[in-house]
């Protein structure tokens, strides 16, 4: 099937990237482009019990989305050397059930016009390439790079390596990501940073936190990103 992709009238695709103020998006996999966390919440219990923590009750839920990575890791009292072990554990339950995970709506279209204008697109996530694909589907084509399987908290290494590929000016680069870690990774870096508010974090964390941009609605991410 063919990409249709959208372009705005009267103006070139050339011109249009030009104007933009970012050259570079760099997006966050789960809970920004794809809606994961009903499936993450499906198998919550079935981690606590494996990995012999408490089940969450949904009163603690809401104030975990309030936690940074750090802070969920004291509060769970989780030592630094088995999150790869859980991540891949978790990565691996997501490959057997790819088909209960979607992109939200109005991603394709997002994905489209935005590679339709020129605007180089990454994805950084620490879930496994093969995952974020599958999800993808045929925009995955329309990205220039992935840096996926990255560590829980080794976001900012993973910025580093896409600045460096691309050589760009860290001002022309924005991050776009649904959790605190991804905030705090685009600071180290000097890159803006835009959190979505369907995601985990909750987004009254985002609002005592100044980001550079808060998106209420993905039809926000296209406005800033084009300058429409």
């Amino acid at each position: 099937m063919k990409l249709i992709l959208k372009q705005k009238p009267g103006i070139s695709n050339h011109q249009s990237y030009n104007a933009m103020k970012y050259k570079v998006a760099i997006f966050d996999f789960d809970g920004t482009l794809a809606n994961s966390f009903p499936f993450f919440l499906s198998i919550l219990d079935e981690l606590a019990d494996k990995y012999h923590r408490e089940r969450v009750s949904p009163e603690q839920l809401r104030e975990l989305r309030k936690m940074s990575t750090s802070e969920l890791l004291k509060y769970f009292h989780f030592p630094m050397w088995r999150l790869p072990l859980i991540g891949r554990n978790v990565n691996h339950q997501m490959s057997q059930n790819i088909n209960k995970i979607s992109l939200f709506e109005g991603m394709d279209a997002l994905i489209q016009d935005l590679a339709s204008l020129g605007m180089i697109l990454v994805v950084v996530s620490s879930n496994s390439y093969e995952n974020v694909i599958r999800v993808l589907g045929e925009n995955a084509a329309l990205f220039s790079h992935f840096e996926c399987g990255s560590a829980l908290l080794g976001k900012k290494k993973r910025f580093q390596r896409v600045l460096k590929k691309f050589n760009v000016d860290p001002a022309e680069v924005i991050s776009i990501g649904d959790e605190i870690r991804d905030m705090e990774a685009s600071k180290k870096m000097d890159i803006a940073f835009g959190a979505v508010t369907w995601g985990f974090n909750d987004p009254e964390v985002f609002e005592s936190r100044n980001p550079d941009h808060i998106f209420y609605s993905v039809s926000e991410i296209g406005s800033v990103l084009t300058g429409a």
